[in-house]
């Protein structure tokens, strides 16, 4: 005896995931994790009894509803589903399955589209910021093929350029967490920032490394892993955000000189795994990092004049992220007025997803 749970399967930007009406998954936390975790296939590397993809950039949810505030259009929860554990995290936002937000309200009738382009005013609700996406809706019906390309995907697809705003300090209280645009933890400078995701950003050659090495040769490195995750740990509690054991914030990046036409390149764990590429809000952390006086990042990518900055492409294993920027400084200190950057989406399958009724019966 199995429940079946209506659910859309989508890419969105370099992230796949599960897409849910919040009326159609149990109405308690503990109970709607559970029946998560088990629509995942969680906990298990390959998740072979499940709907993940056995890496956690492919075992994600957005749970979708009309919105509680009157300033947005809708309500959107990201849940991060551990791979390898029984559990569900709903500490941190998700600017890639964010993408798939818009065009997924538009299709359950949440939005009505007003035009060739339908602006969406979206609450994410893990951390209380709202982001604006512009969906190509031409005739009334979201458009998911079109030229825009995003490095980490293959081929094009419709843009959805998407704007942040007010996310500065949104999971931590504050952009700057610790008071410091530099730190020193174990031994290495650190650079705390919380520009709509916790991220801590370190210099690869303090770790006896490059930073234009592969994930796989990174991952493999067990010391290396064992020297950040034990930083995260200690800073962790310094970024408002308590013991992080069991979290997936903060994210951790190593940065070094840039290869190519960007400013600045990253290798992120996040935390435990490599990121292929760069998380959306972690990109726009360190981008701000680097028009940040004093920060890691600024020294290495050595920015000339922060407020005349209006896009910086910041580079990752598989290409580079352009963020667009509009900032200043006041008293010193970097005042973020505006972040916005480019990605896409595609509905891939909708359908059900069954889970055992033993677990949850059902509406």
């Amino acid at each position: 005896m199995q429940t079946a749970i209506p659910c859309t399967v989508m890419r969105g930007g370099t992230s796949k995931g599960l897409y849910f009406l919040s009326g159609d998954l149990p109405s308690d936390a503990p109970t709607r994790d559970a029946v998560l975790v088990a629509a995942m296939g969680s906990p298990d590397l390959r998740q072979i009894d499940g709907m993940g993809g056995a890496h956690p950039l492919t075992s994600k949810v957005a749970v979708v509803s009309a919105s509680s505030r009157p300033d947005a259009d809708v309500d959107y929860l990201f849940l991060q589903v551990v791979v390898n554990a029984p559990r569900v995290d709903a500490g941190q936002n998700c600017g890639n399955i964010l993408a798939g937000v818009g065009p997924f309200a538009i299709e359950k009738g949440l939005v009505a589209t007003t035009g060739d382009v339908t602006d969406v005013r979206i609450h994410m609700v893990n951390t209380g910021a709202i982001a604006v996406a512009a969906v190509q809706t031409p005739g009334g019906v979201v458009a998911y093929h079109g030229d825009a390309r995003i490095d980490g995907v293959p081929g094009t697809a419709a843009p959805i350029p998407t704007d942040f705003l007010d996310v500065a300090g949104s999971s931590c209280g504050a952009l700057l967490p610790t008071g410091h645009a530099r730190d020193v933890v174990n031994g290495v400078e650190v650079t705390a920032i919380d520009n709509g995701m916790p991220v801590v950003i370190m210099r690869a050659s303090d770790f006896g490394k490059t930073g234009y090495e592969t994930p796989e040769a990174l991952e493999s490195d067990l010391e290396l892993k064992a020297r950040i995750e034990a930083i995260r740990l200690a800073i962790g509690p310094l970024m408002n955000l308590g013991d992080v054991t069991k979290k997936t914030v903060p994210k951790m990046c190593l940065v070094a000189p840039p290869q190519g036409t960007g400013v600045i390149c990253t290798r992120n764990f996040i935390p435990h795994r490599v990121h292929e590429a760069i998380g959306v809000l972690g990109a726009v952390s360190v981008a701000t990092a680097c028009v940040t006086p004093g920060s890691v990042a600024a020294e290495v990518a050595g920015v000339a004049d922060v407020e005349a900055v209006k896009t910086l492409e910041v580079e990752h294993p598989t290409g580079f992220f352009t963020v667009a920027m509009d900032v200043t400084l006041e008293n010193g200190a970097i005042r973020v007025r505006r972040s916005a950057l480019l990605r896409t989406a595609r509905k891939l399958m909708s359908g059900e997803v069954y889970v055992a009724q033993s677990l949850w019966a059902g509406k």
